[in-house]
This record gives C-alpha cells, sequence and structure tokens, in this order.
C-alpha cells in the first residue's frame, strides 16, 4: 500500500506531469522532447524539477537507457488518470460553454433580427423570448396599482418581510412587467422577497422622463403603503438599472428616503455620443438612446447617471458579464459610486451576453448570480471593496 503525500506538492504544475508522461511513455528524452516541441535541455531541466519537487527519482538513465523507477511506475497511472480527467473536465467545460451560448443566442437571435425595424416586431420578438422563462415553482403573480402605476407583483406566501421594486430592461422601447415575471420570479424566489414590477411607460411614445416617474411612482407608494424603507430595495437590468439609477436620485431630490439595497444588473448606464467607439448594433442602440431622450443632450445629469452626483445611494450590488459588449462603463460605475462614498459590490462572471442573468433557468453562471441577488436583497451591507 502506497502512503499518500497529505497533499499535492507546491510548484508541481501540468507541465512537469505532461514532460513526465512522455518521457516514461517513448523512455527516451529526445523523442518526447520532440513530442512536447520542446528542446532536450530544457525537457531533462523539467523532469529534474519534478524529481526534486515529488522528492524522489522516477527514472533511472544512463548514457544508453532510460527506465522507470518504482516510484515513476507508481506515479504513472495515476497521472494518466490525472490528465484524462483533466481534458475530459476541458472538453465538457467547452461543450458546455458552447451549447450555453448557442442556446442563449437562440433565444435572442429573433430579436435582434428585428432591430432597426418596425416597433411592433420588435416589440413582439421580445416578449415571445421572455415567455418562454419560467417563473418558479410556488411563485405566486398577482396584479397591482402602484400609485395609478399599473404592474405585477410576485412572491411566495410567506415572503413579505423585502419587497423590491424591479425596472426590467428593454431599451427604454421594449418589454413589460407581465413580460419579465420569469426574471422577477427568480429574484422573488433567490431573496425570499416581494418584487413589484411596475408597467413603466416606454419610449418613443413616452420619453424621458416618464419611465423613470413611473419607477419613483412605484417606490412612493410603498412609502405611503406604510413599507419602511429600510424593508425596500430597487432591482434592475440592462437600461432598467439605469432607470433605477435615475430614480433613486429624483428620490433623493424630492427629499424621499433612500431604500436599504439597490442591485444594478449588466448595467446600461452610459449613453453614446458621436465620438464614441460605437458598440456591436451601434444603429438599434443610438434608436433607444434616441427615442429616449427625445432632444436632451447625453450629459443631462437627470436622464444619464453617469453624469450626476451620485453621493447619499445606498449599498449598491453589481453584476456584470466579462464579455459583455454593453457594459464597456460598468467600472466606470463602480468607480464613480466608490468615488460618491456609496458601499458598492462589483460581481464579474465569465459570461458572454447582456442580462446574462435572464437565462437563470439553465445557465449556471445566471442561476448563481441570480443566488447572490437574493443574499445581498436579504443582507445588503456586508460589501466587499
Amino acid at each position: 500500500m502506497v502512503e499518500p503525500l497529505p497533499r499535492t506538492p507546491e510548484g508541481v504544475e501540468l507541465r512537469h506531469l505532461r514532460a513526465f508522461v512522455a518521457v516514461a511513455e517513448e523512455l527516451n528524452f529526445g523523442r518526447a522532447a520532440q513530442r512536447l516541441y520542446l528542446t532536450q535541455p530544457a525537457l531533462s531541466r523539467t523532469i529534474r524539477s519534478l524529481e526534486k519537487l515529488v522528492g524522489c527519482d522516477l527514472f533511472h538513465r544512463n548514457t544508453r537507457s532510460v527506465g522507470l523507477t518504482p516510484a515513476g511506475t507508481a506515479l504513472l497511472d495515476r497521472t494518466r488518470d490525472v490528465l484524462a480527467g483533466l481534458d475530459s473536465a476541458l472538453t465538457a467545460a467547452r461543450a458546455a460553454g458552447g451549447a450555453l451560448s448557442a442556446r442563449m443566442d437562440r433565444l435572442w437571435s429573433p430579436v435582434e433580427e428585428t432591430f432597426n425595424g418596425d416597433l411592433t416586431p420588435m416589440r413582439s420578438a421580445f416578449e415571445l423570448m421572455h415567455a418562454q422563462f419560467p417563473i418558479p415553482e410556488g411563485v405566486l403573480l398577482e396584479p397591482v396599482n402602484a400609485g395609478g402605476v399599473p404592474g405585477i407583483q410576485l412572491a411566495r406566501p410567506e415572503d413579505s418581510e423585502t419587497v423590491a421594486v424591479y425596472a426590467h430592461g428593454g431599451g427604454f422601447m421594449m418589454g413589460s412587467a407581465y413580460g419579465y415575471r420569469g426574471m422577477a420570479g427568480a429574484v422573488a424566489d433567490a431573496g425570499h422577497t416581494r418584487v413589484l414590477v411596475p408597467e413603466y411607460r416606454l419610449a418613443p411614445e413616452h420619453p424621458f422622463p416618464a419611465a423613470r416617474d413611473d419607477v419613483c411612482t412605484a417606490y412612493r407608494w410603498l412609502l405611503d403603503c406604510g413599507r419602511p424603507p429600510e424593508s425596500i430595495a430597487l432591482v434592475g437590468d440592462s437600461t432598467g438599472a439605469m432607470l433605477i439609477l435615475s430614480a433613486l436620485l429624483h428620490a433623493r431630490e424630492c427629499g424621499l428616503p433612500m431604500p436599504r439595497a439597490t442591485v444594478l444588473l449588466c448595467p446600461a448606464v452610459d449613453f453614446y455620443a458621436p465620438a464614441d467607439d460605437p458598440p456591436a448594433d451601434a444603429e438599434q442602440h443610438m434608436r433607444f438612446q434616441t427615442a429616449y431622450l427625445a432632444g436632451r443632450p447625453v450629459s443631462d445629469p437627470e436622464a444619464n447617471p453617469m453624469c450626476a452626483d451620485l453621493t447619499g445611494l445606498p449599498p449598491t450590488l453589481v453584476q456584470s458579464g466579462e464579455f459583455d459588449g454593453l457594459g464597456r462603463n460598468t467600472d466606470a460605475l463602480v468607480e464613480r459610486l466608490r468615488a460618491a462614498d456609496v458601499a458598492v459590490r462589483h460581481d464579474s462572471y465569465p459570461v458572454d451576453g447582456h442580462a446574462f442573468q435572464i437565462y437563470w433557468s439553465f445557465h449556471p453562471e445566471a442561476a448563481e448570480a441570480i443566488g447572490q441577488v437574493g443574499d445581498f436583497l436579504q443582507k445588503p451591507a456586508p460589501v466587499t471593496p
């Protein structure tokens, strides 16, 4: 019986193990070096380094032959298993990642195909995409009138302590409260909270400040209903995150108390000036911007939180995707929040896709992100630097 080491010696790397297996299989340093595209001296140094890390000789060497020592024989099969397992894991990860990305693309492509066309098909495609996302089992939906703003509320029957106002994304021109029932339900389920989704008015029929005012009205309604501000959170994804920030700033100017927490999911929180490097689908995103601003300058701090004073905002969780082209200003937003002495936590996920959290029902990183949202809504105080 071989006594296991208490832990893998520090410093052992994959290059050591691959070099060891190559030499063990070839029993010739020259052929093994060619197989690994290394020089023979470099390979010899790698093997000597591994032997030093393991603490014993792995090969018998002389001028005519190379052979495995008992220690080398004991290591070989186990190392093959390690490398095979790693290769299998990486293959599975690539396959899963490709399958997940393909599934996300299949859901999003019908929406993207309507860009730069008529507004009605674009809105319909966006609703049809969101209709494919389920409401978590046990989460109930009911209509609500939030101070004159229609909407829906989702919760489990026992969840009532905290309520989150959720502003959906959609470029200010698409989306609906009912359409976002799956995403809002996921937040309600993860956070054991009620989620109120106001049916805010959309551009171009209702440009700024209509959507912001509707979100702010829903928040004020909760306060008027006797909800203490420490039991309320504000959540938004994509352009909905911009609405959340704008509503908070407007509430601050109106003298309303701040809620307990804010969550910004893949925030699309900046507008594009003509001199900017345009994002993908630049023409469509400029269409969103133009419809929402309706002639206001991109630097208007009321409409663009990136140009506003952000002091006094509540603890904030920001989530972003590392490969989200529309999240180019997320780091700048986080820095602005920190400069304004806002307690902010920024979680970045290795995901390719904007507002990836909406895919929570099948995407592991999205599900993890929603879980973190739920934890933050329950305990927003601990904030990482």
